[in-house]
């Protein structure tokens, strides 16, 4: 059975066999990385890794996951002023009113007609 020698940032160099790791690789841009739980503190560590750090993982029995970004990454993010705290004050005392909706709505349409 292979040993995989790791690193876990409180115990410092273990030992690990190919079961105790995972690859992870993201199919929309290669990137990958490894995790694993540390066999002596049971944190869970993770650690980015090279393509060739992930294919000696995998030849050696490592097993291996492929995942993609959320669709919510693709999608198209309008500019605009950030969020300031007084706006969140506003929206918060705008939602105490009985009539908060029809006044969002009111205000909503107003911005599109700019």
């Amino acid at each position: 059975m292979t040993t995989i020698r790791a690193n876990c940032p409180a115990c410092g160099d273990i030992q690990l066999t190919a079961t105790e790791l995972t690859v992870r690789v993201c199919a929309d841009d290669d990137r990958g990385s490894y995790w694993f739980s540390c066999p002596e503190c049971e944190r869970p560590v993770t650690k980015d890794a090279s393509p060739r750090i992930i294919e000696l993982l995998v030849s050696s029995g490592v097993r291996k996951q492929v995942w993609r970004m959320p669709a919510e990454v693709r999608e198209p993010h309008y500019s605009g002023e950030a969020i300031t705290p007084d706006d969140l004050l506003d929206f918060h005392l705008l939602l105490e009113r009985e009539n908060w909706i029809d006044e969002l709505e009111q205000t909503l349409r107003g911005s599109i007609d700019r």
